[in-house]
């Protein structure tokens, strides 16, 4: 195992070290210690590297991930796993803000809650939240599936495209052209799936889905207030 102490090692070094395994691999399991909510740990990994941070991350920790497994023991600040492109992003704690944002693959497990703009404008990413999420979340998302074991906030779902949105708890309202829709066999199987591998004991059959009604894909001038 590959070990890091931020205490006295930097960011871009630990980053750097990240980066040369695509290049030459050396090591698969990373250590990273006294992370002390440092911004932009462990981003653009593009190997199947296996790194644990060690308590709390700032902004943007495993942003642009590609084939990695980091799982940070603590809380993580805005755009955690943002323009993730594959691997698995696990969180312990919560997040802050846009978690997901922009994500085109991949899967992001947050264990707490997460803040505002969940998932916004996801891309393919598969985002499961043990807690709660804020307002705004998955606005503009185009593909994916963001699963919620607690509530969500305001504007759920607004300008939605193809994602789909699963929450068992209340969702406090739901934004432009989002809609709760009929949860078929189909999509019991799928949350069946996406809990089982983000490790929630969950029942399926307990959650309600939402998605885009698809009147706003198109300019349509009675619709003019929405968009």
């Amino acid at each position: 195992m590959n070990k890091f102490d931020l205490a006295t090692d930097s960011v871009r070094e630990l980053n750097q070290a990240l980066h040369d395994q695509a290049k030459e691999l050396t090591e698969r399991e990373w250590h990273v210690s006294n992370p002390g909510g440092k911004h932009n740990l462990v981003v653009g990994v593009n190997e199947a590297l296996s790194i644990d941070i060690d308590g709390h991350a700032g902004y943007y920790c495993a942003g642009m991930n590609q084939k990695a497994t980091v799982t940070v023991h603590g809380n993580v600040g805005v755009g955690v796993a943002e323009n993730m492109m594959s691997g698995v992003v696990r969180v312990k704690g919560s997040a802050s803000q846009a978690a997901g944002a922009t994500a085109h693959g991949g899967l992001l497990v947050i264990e707490g809650d997460a803040g505002a703009r969940c998932g916004i404008s996801m891309k393919g990413v598969d985002i499961v939240v043990g807690g709660s999420i804020g307002h705004m979340s998955c606005f503009m998302a185009q593909a994916g599936r963001l699963v919620v074991c607690g509530d969500a906030g305001d504007a759920l779902g607004d300008s939605l495209y193809e994602t789909r949105i699963y929450v068992k708890g209340t969702v406090k309202s739901l934004g432009s052209d989002c809609i709760e829709k009929e949860m078929r066999a189909e999509h019991l199987d799928e949350l069946k799936e996406l809990l089982h591998r983000a490790g929630f004991n969950e029942d399926p059959a307990s959650f309600k889905r939402y998605g885009s009604s698809r009147q706003l894909y198109n300019f349509k001038v009675d619709n003019a207030s929405a968009y």
